[in-house]
This record gives C-alpha cells, sequence and structure tokens, in this order.
C-alpha cells in the first residue's frame, strides 16, 4: 500500500490550484513530497493563496478551455486532481453557456489531456448539488440524482464522463460529492459566498447577517481539511477506481440558525440574524451519508465544525484586519 502511494503520488497536476480547495490541497501534496503542477486562469483563484509554496510547485496560467495549457499541466503527471470550475449554482442558471463551456466541456479536456499525456488516474471534484431537491436524507452515493441547476448537471455529467473514459481508456477515475465546505480562503466578497463566508464578512464588519427562509434548512458543513484528506485518500485508494462516487462531508448537520449563532457567540458579536423570503432552489435538508467513504477511502471526518469554524474566523479577522477596513479584530 506504501509502494502503490509513493507511485501514484509521485507527480500530480492540479486544475483549480490557486483556488480554496486547491490551495489547501497543493499544500499538503507539497508537504508530502509530491512534485506538483497548479493550472489555473486566476479567474477566481487567487496567487496569494500558493504564497507558501510557490517556489516549490510548478504553475501553468492557463484555462481547462485551453488544450495546450492542459497538456503543459498533465505533462508527465500520474494523477490529476481535477478542481478548476465555475462553481456557482445560482450563477449557472444566469449564465448557462459559460458554466457548461468551463465545466462540462473543460472536463472532457482535461479528460481527453490525460489520455494524451498517459495519466494514470484522476480525481474529480463533484458535488453534493447533483441529489437535487430530494428530500431523502442522508444522501447516499446510489440513490437517483436530480440536477436543479445548470451547475448541478454539470457535475453530474463530470461523474458520468469519468466513468465513460474509464471504460474506454482505462483512466482510473474517482468522482467526489464535496458538500458544504468552509476553511479559510474561501471567497466572500461574491454575491454567490457561501454561508459561512458570507456571515463572516458580515458579522465582522457589525453588519446584521442575512439568512434566506427560517433558518431551519440543515447542512453538512465539511471543514477543508477533511476534504483534503479525502482527495489524498481517493489518490491512494488501491480500489478499481472506474468512475466509483463518493460522499465527502462530516456526515452530521446542524441548521442554519444554529451556525449563525455559534459564530456570533464566537466572535462575541450580537446574534440578530435578518430573515429574508426563501431562495428559489434551496434545499431544505442537506446530510452525507458517508459510510461508503469510510469504509472504501480510509476516509476519518472531523468531531465537528466548531474547531475548523474558530480557525476559520481568525483567518477572517486577519484579512479584514489587514484591509484597514476595521479597526482591531
Amino acid at each position: 500500500m506504501i509502494h502503490g502511494h509513493q507511485q501514484i503520488l509521485n507527480r500530480a497536476c492540479v486544475t483549480g490550484g490557486a483556488g480554496f480547495i486547491g490551495s489547501h490541497l497543493v499544500g499538503a501534496l507539497v508537504a508530502q513530497g509530491v512534485h506538483v503542477r497548479v493550472l489555473d486562469n486566476l479567474s477566481t483563484g487567487r496567487e496569494a493563496n500558493l504564497r507558501s509554496v510557490r517556489s516549490r510547485i510548478e504553475f501553468v496560467n492557463g484555462s481547462v478551455c485551453d488544450d495546450a495549457a492542459l497538456d503543459a499541466g498533465c505533462a508527465g503527471a500520474d494523477l490529476v486532481f481535477h478542481l478548476a470550475a465555475y462553481v456557482s449554482a445560482p450563477g449557472s442558471v444566469n449564465e448557462p453557456m459559460a458554466c457548461h463551456e468551463t465545466n462540462t466541456t473543460g472536463t472532457l479536456r482535461v479528460l481527453d489531456a490525460c489520455r494524451r499525456a498517459g495519466v494514470r488516474r484522476i480525481v474529480f471534484a463533484s458535488s453534493a448539488a447533483v441529489y437535487g431537491d430530494s428530500e431523502v436524507v442522508p444522501k447516499t452515493e446510489d440513490q437517483p440524482i436530480m440536477p436543479c441547476s445548470v451547475y448541478a448537471q454539470s457535475k453530474a455529467a463530470g461523474e458520468h464522463l469519468l466513468r465513460v473514459w474509464s471504460h474506454c481508456h482505462g483512466l482510473e477515475a474517482v468522482s467526489l460529492r464535496f458538500f458544504n465546505v468552509f476553511g479559510p480562503r474561501q471567497t466572500a466578497d461574491s454575491a454567490y459566498a457561501a454561508a459561512i463566508a458570507a456571515f463572516a464578512e458580515g458579522m465582522l464588519r457589525g453588519r446584521r447577517i442575512k439568512i434566506f427562509g427560517d433558518g431551519g434548512q440543515t447542512r453538512d458543513f465539511v471543514p477543508v481539511a477533511d476534504v483534503v484528506q479525502c482527495l489524498l485518500c481517493a489518490a491512494r485508494w488501491s480500489g478499481p477506481a472506474r468512475g466509483d462516487v463518493f460522499n465527502v462531508g462530516l456526515g452530521r448537520s446542524i441548521t442554519i440558525r444554529e451556525l449563525a449563532a455559534m459564530m456570533a457567540s464566537i466572535l462575541g458579536v450580537p446574534d440578530n440574524p435578518e430573515f429574508l423570503p426563501p431562495r428559489g432552489g434551496d434545499v431544505r435538508h442537506s446530510l452525507a451519508d458517508i459510510s461508503s467513504t469510510r469504509s472504501n477511502l480510509g476516509y476519518v471526518p472531523s468531531e465537528g465544525v466548531e474547531p475548523c469554524l474558530r480557525e476559520t474566523l481568525a483567518w477572517y479577522q486577519r484579512l479584514i484586519h489587514e484591509s484597514g477596513l476595521i479597526q482591531s479584530a
């Protein structure tokens, strides 16, 4: 197993490696002595995310829609982590072609680049969004998927393409369905910012945060360190890897209202959110069944969200303090 691990994680390409999750993965790979090449066009990724490892990686500034950039990224790699994506489900409703081009066609291009370069395995960042608005919880990998946005559909298409490439070309392939990932470096400056990033930004700037609906909706928030662990587990997995799909979450959920109260308590700010009408398309309950991920990949999730939440909020405090927009943090 150790030998296989060293063989699989010798030279890796990370698409989207300057992004939130990608940069944490790159740091973990570098720490393990892996030769890492990052492919990112910096449309949403940030060079600052890679500052601590920049001198120890190769960087290709390019898009997954550019075959020449992909060939440069995949050359010599035995493993590709494909994280580059158009990442907003609400945004994909307004920009369906941009989402499809980056996510669906982009994944197809990544897979074909893997074929050209002789890459052995690909690990793909899929999303719990593929489950859609099914009221069945927890979500198991074998239940029907019902995408409700172009983003969710593009992630489902990516999973299917991985299976096709595995079947037709022998490429080992694993798809990971990420639930609500959070942690340091997650952007808060977008209209579609994830709940924790948006809440942190609001609370630290002294604003009332906004909760859509009654706050009773539940989410499976998973620390980015757990996601990185699972990506590495999928890379090492000795299974057949024929397009297999695994959930990545904590396997427990909390309500949005509970999350807001926990964050306010940690920061010592008033817990007085503003409640707005529910957003169309928002799922009421989301929870990952991670039994298959545990038993097959050896994934061991964190005990809960609070330790990583404290670390994340401290990161946002530093970020805002450095920006000079508040006097202390």
